[in-house]
């Protein structure tokens, strides 16, 4: 039986080095946990420790705090993207910790995949979505008047969401384990037995991944902000420095974060081909992912934080909050207390009613 494990891992080591990789591989034995995987391990934390309360202040803002528009909902299903996506990331963490081991079971594998898929390609569909309505909303107002509401985005969201789960799904259904020397891997068993259509699947997985995960979103986020820039010059309208600000940085960290995943993901499909390559995706490849996991916690920074009107509510919500508590604790006390100082109290509940 472990005899079959081993020449099940081997045909298929080569595969997505950072979900599977084999812990017998020459370059392992020589760095086990290497200076990549530590930089990789950090950028796992920072995007954890940093990403979970700033996409949570954004859920409490925009879900509880705020008046619901067609705006509040776009931040409130992103930051719910990202905040979901960075609640399994200790999983992550823990399984390059463990020099890719997985000790959680097959079915916490397959949802551990789903879960990151789903949520990071929501994260990217709903970035894209921002930035198409701003374009409609500044460039063409009449068709945001009439179409622009609430049901028809909340329409729009139903269908991120459902996308964002078909370039997930096939993680459920191809992800699997494998157990060699007492070393667990989780991993995409696209076929045990046919090389040919494993190297098929994996590049249509790859491409689709490509295209509608980094590509379309890229093509059409450049295209809405270089309209808006366009017509603003056209129409002689001073763009302040921070809006223009705003735009540079959201391309930027968009490039930044996705297109090392993207291009180690494509040149993955090249890796039975150069010794080399195989050399390169296993330093590459962790790197590249965990620029991409950083992302879900530059999104509140980039496209919440930045906002004048934000931080404007963000701090009257938390005036709000801070003179609530106060007037409790001042109304507060023993039964005693409160009896004795009836007309304080009568008071404070008449200050609250104002």
């Amino acid at each position: 039986m472990e005899d079959l494990a081993e020449t099940l891992f081997e045909d298929f080591e080569n595969y997505s080095y950072l979900e599977y990789s084999s812990p017998e591989s020459d370059l392992e034995e020589q760095v086990p946990l290497g200076l990549v995987h530590w930089v990789s391990l950090a950028l796992y934390c920072l995007a954890f420790v940093l990403g979970i309360p700033g996409n949570a202040i954004v859920i409490w803002l925009t879900g509880f705090k705020w008046k619901k528009t067609v705006t509040t909902l776009w931040f409130l299903n992103l930051a719910l993207a990202d905040f979901i996506f960075l609640l399994f990331l200790p999983l992550y963490i823990s399984y390059m910790a463990m020099n890719f081991h997985w000790p959680f079971g097959v079915w916490l594998c397959k949802a551990n995949s789903f879960i990151a898929q789903l949520n990071m390609f929501a994260s990217v569909f709903f970035l894209t979505v921002i930035s198409l309505d701003r374009y409609i909303q500044l460039l063409h107002p009449a068709v945001a008047h009439r179409h622009r509401t609430l049901r028809n985005s909340r329409g729009v969201t139903g269908l991120i969401w459902l996308l964002a789960s078909l370039v997930g799904g096939p993680s459920l259904y191809f992800r699997d384990t494998v157990e060699v020397n007492n070393h667990i891997v989780c991993y995409h068993n696209f076929h045990e037995h046919d090389p040919d259509l494993t190297l098929m699947r994996h590049r249509v997985l790859t491409w689709v991944k490509f295209i509608l995960g980094y590509l379309s979103p890229l093509l059409t986020m450049s295209f809405c902000y270089l309209c808006l820039i366009l017509k603003a010059k056209k129409l002689n309208i001073l763009v302040s420095n921070r809006y223009s600000l705003t735009i540079l940085a959201v391309v930027l960290a968009f490039l930044i974060c996705w297109t090392p995943y993207h291009l180690f993901s494509i040149w993955e499909l090249s890796i039975h081909q150069s010794s080399y390559s195989h050399w390169v995706l296993r330093a590459g490849i962790p790197l590249s992912t965990a620029l991409a996991f950083l992302n879900s916690c530059l999104n509140p920074i980039l496209y919440v934080l930045i906002s004048k009107k934000f931080q404007v509510r963000f701090r009257a919500s938390v005036a709000e909050i801070l003179k609530y508590t106060l007037w409790e604790v001042s109304c507060s006390g023993s039964v005693g207390e409160q009896l004795r100082n009836s007309e304080t109290k009568n008071s404070c509940l008449q200050e609250t009613a104002q």
